[in-house]
């Protein structure tokens, strides 16, 4: 399974009113898009109506702030939940997601970063991304199995439960943010023009093009069996700039599918309704996912 990344209302997400880039491809391309089961049935888009889902989702949203909220300290304020706002999405996919774990951990501990990395390399076994992974002092979000970042500009992780009461690593957008600031600063030392800039210039080696009859073609193209590290480490950071503007202080943040954290006594009760009608959904497609759960 891929790697796609969401920024946006949670409410908004769990409605299903956003596409993938993939999607948005195939539509702007005259081509039709249907979600796949591994079984080869078509998913099942059953869904509570957006304004359950959004009830549910600020029931959720309440508690685990609450939750987290230190005594001694004014309580969290609650983000704005709605079906409208803006999102954003990017499918950068796991190969680059290690590549950044990669040159992270690389430059953390002064060592060389690897030219490539293999195709579908399984990133958690590499010593300097699991060395860095159980580091107790450097702790980074993204390598402890965090899937969810709050629009919180406090620096923490905890495992919770989300709306569906399955329990995630989540932490927040404040930390994330100096998490990627710092790899710049360790790997690059870029402005915010050039990462920017990043999306046209770096990433994966055209594997394939699309003819003028819809046919998608291999001819003349070698099989990639490695991708450059540097190139694919790009793309994850380019994110932090390109789904920033004022989402990043609104609205929950980039959510990376995928990554199963470690369970914590919950808050409290999640939304019973959305719970069942989005593992319904996702029972059906048993997605496979890498497992980063001895990152964590």
């Amino acid at each position: 399974m891929g790697l796609d990344i969401y920024a946006g209302t949670l409410t908004r997400y769990y409605s299903h009113n956003w596409k993938t880039v993939v999607q948005q491809w195939a539509e702007e391309n005259g081509y039709s898009f249907n979600r796949i089961t591994p079984d080869g049935e078509p998913a099942d888009d059953e869904e509570l109506s957006p304004t359950d889902v959004q009830a549910a989702v600020e029931n959720w949203r309440d508690q685990i702030l609450a939750a987290i909220s230190q005594p001694d300290q004014p309580p969290y304020a609650p983000w704005p939940e709605n079906n409208e706002k803006p999102y954003y999405t990017d499918k950068p996919d796991w190969d680059a997601f290690g590549a950044m774990l990669l040159v992270a951990a690389c430059r953390t501990y002064e060592e060389p970063v690897p030219p490539t990395v293999e195709k579908d390399w399984i990133f958690g076994e590499h010593p300097l991304i699991a060395r860095l992974a159980s580091d107790e002092e450097r702790v980074w979000s993204l390598f402890r199995g965090v899937t969810w970042w709050l629009p919180l500009t406090d620096s923490f992780l905890f495992q919770g439960p989300l709306p569906t009461d399955d329990t995630v690593a989540i932490a927040t957008l404040g930390g994330l943010r100096k998490e990627l600031e710092r790899l710049n600063q360790l790997a690059w030392q870029a402005d915010e023009d050039t990462i920017l800039g990043w999306a046209d210039t770096e990433g994966y080696p055209v594997d394939g093009t699309v003819d003028s009859d819809g046919q998608y073609s291999k001819a003349d193209i070698p099989e990639h069996t490695q991708y450059d590290s540097r190139c694919l480490s790009c793309l994850i950071i380019k994110e932090d700039s390109s789904g920033g503007g004022d989402r990043g202080a609104k609205t929950p943040g980039r959510y990376i599918s995928g990554v199963s954290g470690l369970p914590m006594e919950r808050p409290g009760a999640g939304g019973k309704g959305l719970e069942a009608a989005e593992k319904r959904r996702l029972q059906k497609e048993n997605e496979k996912r890498p497992d980063l759960s001895g990152l964590v």
